[in-house]
């Protein structure tokens, strides 16, 4: 009896060996034929390597006294002293609540638009008029950043910008726009809205087309309206692409463009303009004596918090609709 268990033990490993051998072979063989495809992998690999992860090594300046005669390496272990020095200044709630306000002021303003733009200019009868509003929309998105601000600057301007002469020329009085703080925040969204609108559509254009037309045909034929239509063939064949899109913008949350908010930015407004990037960029390059270790500090904890909002968002987004990144 026991000897034949043990043959039987030994069958059954030596099949389970052949298993993984055949396997093996074949996933050898896939890889073989498919070769060319490992071969174009390699550039966006190298760049990832290179230029992703193999900086990272410098993150640990964020824990760590460092100075430029002892290098990344030489500089004294500082542990989360950083960290905490962030959390507890003056400005911590200041530039996290400015952060904050404006990314999500801003994504809920970008984010339903392109989706309305799509579904309107699927639905529009003439072709020439929709390729029209298409390149209308899309023209913003090439413009610069610098343009961009100084076309604002110019429009805004208290003394003579057309805005405000227009204001007065109505009767009514003129406003410093650029150097109202409440106002800071508006400008900064819709002009983004402005400048993206068209472009951010074009993902949810491609997917509209690609939802079957025999869907329409046979909801036309049952005697279905337009917004039906758009309620249960359009939304639920984009949804899929929208909740992707969501997660994404939503772990990017704190990574709100410096460049504009840097541009616009000014004493009068600083009390909302004063934002997460900004702060970085003054504490380690602007200030009398830089502090590379701390502005690190506060660019790996923006890190951070991005990461857990990605995660958050995508875990509940997988229990709610079944769509998410992983």
């Amino acid at each position: 009896m026991a000897e034949q268990l043990q043959l039987e033990t030994t069958l059954a490993k030596s099949a389970a060996a052949s298993t993984f051998r055949d396997r093996a072979a074949e996933r050898w063989r896939g890889r073989k034929k498919g070769w060319q495809l490992y071969v174009l992998m390699i550039l966006p690999f190298a760049y990832l390597m290179i230029f992703r992860y193999y900086p990272m090594l410098g993150a640990q300046i964020a824990f760590r006294d460092f100075n430029v005669v002892g290098g990344i390496w030489g500089s004294p272990w500082a542990g989360f002293k950083h960290f905490t020095r962030f959390v507890n200044s003056y400005m911590f709630g200041r530039v996290m609540s400015n952060t904050l306000i404006l990314s999500f002021y801003q994504l809920v303003a970008s984010f339903p638009l392109p989706i309305l733009l799509a579904l309107s200019l699927n639905y529009l009868p003439s072709r020439r008029y929709r390729k029209t509003v298409q390149m209308v929309t899309y023209a913003p998105h090439f413009i610069s950043l610098v343009v961009l601000v100084g076309l604002m600057i110019q429009l805004l301007a208290m003394r003579n910008g057309p805005v405000n002469n227009l204001i007065e020329l109505l009767g009514g009085q003129r406003q410093n726009f650029l150097g109202n703080p409440d106002a800071f925040r508006h400008l900064y969204v819709w002009s983004t809205v402005w400048q993206t609108l068209g472009y951010s559509s074009i993902i949810y254009i491609a997917t509209l087309t690609a939802i079957a037309p025999e869907l329409h045909e046979a909801a036309i034929v049952d005697g279905a309206t337009i917004m039906q239509r758009i309620r249960h063939i359009d939304i639920p064949g984009i949804l899929p692409t929208a909740v992707i899109l969501l997660i994404l913008s939503t772990g990017r949350v704190l990574e709100i463009g410096f460049e504009k908010a840097y541009l616009l930015q000014n004493p009068l407004n600083l009390r909302t303009s004063e934002i997460i990037q900004t702060f970085v960029y003054k504490q380690g390059l602007l200030a009398p004596i830089p502090q590379f270790s701390y502005a690190a500090a506060i660019g790996l904890f923006r890190a951070v918090i991005g990461l857990a909002l990605l995660l958050t968002v995508n875990a509940i987004s997988r229990r709610v609709s079944e769509s998410s990144l992983w």
